[in-house]
Parts: structure tokens; sequence; C-alpha cells
């Protein structure tokens, strides 16, 4: 009998993580022309981007329902000790929400607010399928994540502003300013809400190498470096291996992991969207 750990497909982590650890997914909906679609089933980041680029309007996403979630809890929770859900950040998506309700219908269900996103959320579903491992009861493991889940620091740079343009999360105007300022904003999640860090200048490039050394240079006391997330929206091979570089420069992490960001984060930020996704020790 043993915990089945579940997340919602918002935690971005590689196929080979996911069958590593045996987690299992909910998948969230992507609405491309008035149509619903199950994120990483049947559409990609890749047909987000090619549907906007060929003129398309930007996808729109949906939470998984309480139905959704009911479905899987039910899959799980009849030969499992446990089941253990880790949701995308109560603050983004109704996903928590529902599956909330969902879970009051099983007495071995439990629901985690990562307060996170992308591979933020991703480090939480790792945790959580390690402690499993090890075999800790589920209460224990839960009581372990709400202390993980405000350690874990996510933050991204953006460099295309088109897709926040239009879906209406800043003006023309703006956008127009950053790209002749060549202005590439750092967009950090604090307290499960996305806020502007920090305004880097310069070439993607450039600023991804900045970024990093804010971010990590001469933290290594305070860190985890156990391991540490790259994960990007389609950023090219130049704009990953100068951030693996500055990692191995700022940093000392035993692993480097590499992630295409999912459908979600496509569609809000577009491609060539960066970050770095760690842990702190306290």
């Amino acid at each position: 009998m043993s915990i089945q750990i579940l997340s919602d497909s918002t935690c971005d982590l590689s196929e080979e993580l996911i069958k590593q650890y045996e987690i299992q997914l909910v998948p969230l909906y992507v609405v491309k022309d008035g149509k619903s679609y199950r994120d990483g089933i049947d559409i990609h980041p890749s047909d987000i981007f090619a549907h906007v680029d060929a003129g398309g309007d930007l996808c729109s996403t949906a939470a998984a329902s309480v139905y959704d979630y009911e479905q899987e809890m039910q899959k799980y929770a009849g030969d499992h000790e446990a089941v253990i859900l880790i949701t995308i950040g109560s603050g983004f998506s109704s996903t928590c929400q529902n599956a909330k309700e969902a879970s009051r219908k099983f007495s071995n269900v439990y629901v985690v607010d990562s307060q996170n996103l992308s591979s933020g959320q991703g480090l939480v579903v790792l945790k959580a399928a390690e402690l499993a491992k090890q075999g800790l009861p589920a209460e224990e493991i839960v009581k372990k994540l709400e202390d993980f889940v405000p350690r874990v620091e996510t933050s991204f740079i953006m460099d295309r502003l088109d897709y926040m343009r239009k879906g209406g999360r800043c003006s023309a105007l703006a956008v127009f300013g950053a790209a002749l300022l060549s202005i590439k904003p750092c967009i950090e999640v604090k307290e499960g809400k996305m806020i502007v860090a920090k305004k880097y200048r310069g070439s993607f490039e450039k600023c991804l190498e900045q970024y990093v050394q804010d971010r990590l240079c001469g933290r290594d006391e305070e860190l985890d470096l156990s391991q540490i997330f790259i994960t990007h929206t389609a950023a090219s091979d130049t704009a990953v291996d100068t951030t693996r570089k500055a990692v191995q420069r700022y940093g000392k992490f035993q692993q480097i992991l590499e992630s295409r960001a999912g459908c979600t984060v496509s569609c809000h930020c577009g491609p060539h969207t960066l970050g770095i996704l760690f842990v702190r020790k306290k």
C-alpha cells in the first residue's frame, strides 16, 4: 500500500522525472478558438505558438473541474494507503479549490497548495515523491510540504511582451517602449503572486547572465544545492547554454535540470521566456 503522488499538468516536469517517480498528472485545459483541449495531451506549446504566429487570438487556460479530480482520485484512493495531490498555486487558478472540493469524497486524499507554478510547483511535487519513497506517512509528508513550499524560489525573464499585451496585462505603449530600450522584465513569484522584481536591459543572453548572478551569487550557504531547474518556453539553445554556464559559475548545484514549460505558462508568457527555480534551506 504505497502513497500515490498526483499533480496537475502545470508542474512542468519532464517525462523522465514523471516516469522515474511514478507521478500521475491531471491536465488543465487550453481554450483555442472557443474549443477546449487537454494540456499536454491534445495540445502542446508549439501548437499555441504556431496558432498565435499565424494571426490567431491568444489562447486561454481553464482549471480542471471537480469531476476531473474526482475521477483521478478514484483511480488511486482505493488501492493506495493515501493520495497526495500538489496543485498550481491557488492565487493563479481555481484548480486548488476544485481539487479540495473533490477530495472531500475520500478519507485518504490530501491536497497541497504549491503557492507556485511551473517547475516551482514541480519542485514541491518531487519533494513529495521523495518523502513518499522514504516511507513516511501521508500526514507527515503533508506537514513537511507545508514547510517546504515557502522556500521555493521561482522567477523568470521574458524576452517578448507581445503575449502580455494581447492578454491585456500591459499596454501597447509599454511593449513598444520595452522593445525600444531592450528591457527584459524579471517576474518573481512571491507569496503565491507574480510581481515584477527587476527590469534588465540589453540582449536576452546578457540579461540572463546578470539575472542568474543576481539570483545565485554568494548564496551557496543558504540554498539547497541538490538541484536547480532551468525552465523555458522554446528559448534558443544559446540562451539555455548561457544560463547553464552562468548557473555553474555562480552556484554549486549537484544537478542542473532543464525543463520545457507547458501550455499554462506558454499561453500567458509566449516563447523565449526562461527562469531558474530552486529551494532555500530555510
